[in-house]
């Protein structure tokens, strides 16, 4: 049955989203991962540049505190502070090598005593450290030097290239990173370079530090990105995997689902598959028509033509109902109207409502619409009270009768006689007119107590005033039983069968 059917899909969507619905939270949670990792790289490269700074600021420290010592005795002889100088040495870490500078020109080191070398003070970034890649005694070791001045006396202590790639290696371990001295770096094996300092492929960073004229450069390697989640988020990553394993699996089990009645109907009702029948109802006197019951039908795209048992309760059900038959409404409107040459004045034309409806003040502007689609006259609307659902009786129900008996509408009981509450809709509402229920009329000549009930409400219906239309004549016996009580309007396949639109206005014209 269409409700317990998918909608029509092709074959490569089927096996397209279960991929597509598993790629997405794939793709989003590699995008949250990826993003994650940066920041978490981009931490770690700044506090390693800082902690590298600390470290580099604390071996200045000390290269600074063994010039000043010895920065008064600038000008004096040389062989008279050597072993000042040599002092610095040992006692202070880091330092390598302290040297005295009088007027320009660089006389005295701890190393080698009596010297004489000029020194250009713009050698030195901010006129205080110099970062060389060697020097005559060790020409293949680097050499970072720091310069303290005091007028015409400096002083030059130096820090063994040694120190700063060790310090460089315990803070780089992960990541790389590199000590930044004007035009020159050195980086974690010793090697100075010139030039500015290679730009990291992940989370590169560059600090400076606020007391000396140097900066660390620090980054990671193209790859950390992944490696950091294949190695700390791998939990992450395959519950990634398993959510997405799921997400797809439940796509492809939805999709192998049908689809609820709700939305079937609603996309059925959108698709405008709702399709209106006639079946005629005619005069017990000569079986000229007299009008034409719509009948809703389903035209299913795959099904075909759909009972309407098979999804009428379930429109109910849902509140669909309503907007159904506006649908249908609209549509026999258009198809009554392309023959109204042919009908006769005063063609009456039933459709059947629920207490949805009843509920419905859309109602009204519905049948006045349909009615201004005709000349004034033409077409006569009853609306058919029908019993799967009880209508309750209100003030606003029975204003939108009487607003609608002001419009011409006729009000009618569906299967009389069948229902709990026929009796009782007689006495709540007042109605025009009573449609007995097929199953009486099929039992004229073959059960007398059938047939009786059956007496008893034509007679009540013609104390009442009321017109009678007896559903289900399929014999001239029962329609000649029929017409013999005066039941005005008959309806039943001895007649004709519910017909679509092109076949009722084939009938119709010929007469």
């Amino acid at each position: 049955m269409p409700l317990q059917l998918a909608a029509s899909k092709r074959r490569n969507s089927r096996l397209l989203l279960p991929w597509l619905a598993a790629a997405v939270p794939l793709v989003c949670g590699a995008i949250i991962l990826s993003w994650e990792a940066d920041r978490s790289l981009n931490t770690a490269a700044v506090r390693t540049s800082q902690l590298a700074i600390e470290q580099f600021e604390l071996i200045l420290d000390n290269v600074a505190a063994a010039a000043d010592a010895v920065l008064p005795l600038s000008g004096q002889p040389c062989a008279q502070v050597q072993p000042a100088l040599l002092d610095q040495v040992t006692r202070r870490p880091f330092v390598r090598s302290v040297n005295l500078i009088d007027a320009g020109t660089l006389y005295c080191s701890s190393l080698s005593g009596n010297v004489s070398e000029a020194v250009d003070p713009l050698d030195y970034v901010d006129g205080q450290l110099w970062l060389l890649a060697g020097n005559p005694v060790t020409p293949d070791r680097g050499l970072l030097i720091y310069r303290a001045t005091r007028g015409q006396a400096s002083v030059l202590s130096t820090v063994d290239g040694y120190h700063l790639s060790n310090a460089l290696r315990m803070m780089g371990s992960a990541n790389a990173i590199t000590l930044q001295v004007g035009p020159n770096w050195i980086e974690a094996n010793g090697k100075v370079h010139q030039g500015t300092a290679p730009v990291s492929a992940v989370a590169h960073t560059q600090l400076k530090s606020a007391r000396y004229p140097f900066s660390v450069v620090s980054g990671f390697p193209a790859g950390a990105r992944w490696t950091l989640i294949r190695e700390q988020y791998i939990g992450m990553f395959s519950l990634l995997l398993l959510i997405a394993a799921v997400a797809g699996g439940l796509c492809r089990w939805a999709m192998s689902r049908s689809p609820s009645r709700y939305q079937e109907l609603q996309r059925a009702l959108d698709a405008g598959e709702f399709v209106p029948f006639f079946q005629p109802i005619v005069f017990s006197q000569g079986a000229a028509w007299a009008g034409v019951e719509v009948l809703m039908r389903w035209q299913h795209p795959r099904e075909g033509l759909v009972r309407p048992d098979l999804f009428i309760p379930y429109a109910e059900d849902c509140g669909l109902i309503v907007p159904m038959t506006r649908l249908l409404m609209k549509r026999t409107a258009q198809q009554l109207a392309a023959c109204l040459d042919c009908l006769p004045v005063g063609f009456h034309v039933g459709i059947n409502i629920t207490a949805r409806h009843c509920q419905d003040p859309a109602l009204f502007d519905d049948c006045k619409a349909f009615l201004e689609a005709f000349p004034q006259g033409r077409v006569a609307l009853t609306l058919e009270l029908t019993e799967r659902e009880l209508i309750q009786p209100c003030a606003e129900i029975h204003g939108l009768f009487d607003r609608l008996r002001g419009l011409g509408v006729s009000i009618a009981i569906d299967d009389f006689g069948t229902g709990q509450s026929s009796l009782s809709y007689l006495q709540q509402f007042k109605v025009d007119l009573l449609k007995i229920d097929q199953s009486f009329v099929a039992m004229i000549g073959v059960n007398t107590l059938s047939r009786h009930v059956l007496d008893s409400i034509i007679e009540l219906s013609a104390k009442l005033g009321l017109q009678v239309v007896a559903e289900g004549v399929e014999t001239e016996e029962q329609r000649a039983y029929l017409a013999a009580r005066d039941v005005k309007y008959l309806q039943g396949y001895l007649f004709a069968r519910p017909m679509p639109p092109t076949d009722f206005e084939r009938a119709l014209r010929q007469g």
